[in-house]
């Protein structure tokens, strides 16, 4: 259901677009239904503009509630790019290193990720809201001084982790993924930068082709899908980084009954 309603207050399953950020998601949906317009809404759960999916809208008194939303287990698809990785461990980042990708194979994946399985340490990533002492983890990365701090780390549960496919990307292709979708956030995230950067690393006629891999996670609250990307690269000793991250369920609340 896209709504579930009780003496707690509402929960929307709305569904964010790649590109919005939460707060986006949240003033659509006040244009979208009007009534919505004086409410309190929060979000449970935060996405990153680089993913879509499900994202639970908070409305009037079940903000009061917000920690036993925050808690459900979440369940992923992520799609990897190998080849490059990026300081926010996504597209939406300048390119930090570049690597060959010919040991990409689908069995040493699948190995790979036996690291991932269980209750494991996570880092925070760099460019999240996380905050350590008085700041977001992304101020300190914009302002170059990640080294003065360590990073944090929280212990998550991944239930199952799984690779449905490995696929291959052209030079052509992921240059006009990138472009397009970089074009859609809105606010300063550096987008003329990290576009300046990717057309140095990529031409939209190039003949190359970069290796993907498709993986299902299923996970405990605070799991960072971009972080398996990059962590599964480093296992692999190759770069890689979150091409593309769907989160398909909330709890119980899935996206096929997400309000779009």
């Amino acid at each position: 259901m896209s709504a579930a309603q009780n003496m707690s207050g509402e929960v929307l399953n709305l569904y964010k677009q790649m590109g919005e950020t939460p707060r986006e998601r949240l003033e659509r949906l006040r244009a979208q239904k009007p009534h919505y317009e004086h409410e309190v809404l929060s979000y449970a759960g935060r996405l990153d503009p680089m993913a879509e999916g499900v994202l639970l809208c908070l409305v009037g008194s079940a903000n009061k509630r917000r920690e036993m939303y925050l808690d459900m287990s979440k369940e992923y698809t992520l799609d990897v790019l190998f080849g490059f990785s990026t300081d926010t461990y996504d597209v939406l980042g300048r390119v930090m290193d570049i690597g060959g990708v010919s040991g990409i194979k689908p069995s040493a994946i699948k190995k790979a990720l036996n690291e991932f399985r269980g209750t494991v340490p996570m880092e925070y990533p760099p460019f999240s809201s996380k905050t350590v002492e008085g700041k977001a983890l992304f101020e300190w990365a914009r302002g170059g001084v990640l080294s003065a701090i360590v990073l944090p780390q929280r212990t998550v549960i991944i239930y199952d982790i799984t690779l449905e496919g490995v696929y291959k990307v052209s030079e052509k292709e992921l240059f006009e993924y990138i472009e397009d979708n970089v074009e859609k956030v809105q606010g300063d995230f550096r987008q003329e930068e990290i576009m300046r950067i990717w057309k140095r690393k990529l031409r939209r006629d190039g003949e190359r082709e970069f290796p993907c891999a498709t993986i299902k996670i299923s996970c405990s609250s605070g799991t960072y899908a971009r972080s398996i990307a990059h962590g599964l690269g480093v296992e692999l000793g190759v770069p890689a980084l979150a091409l593309h991250i769907m989160r398909t369920k909330v709890g119980e609340y899935g996206i096929e009954y997400s309000l779009k």
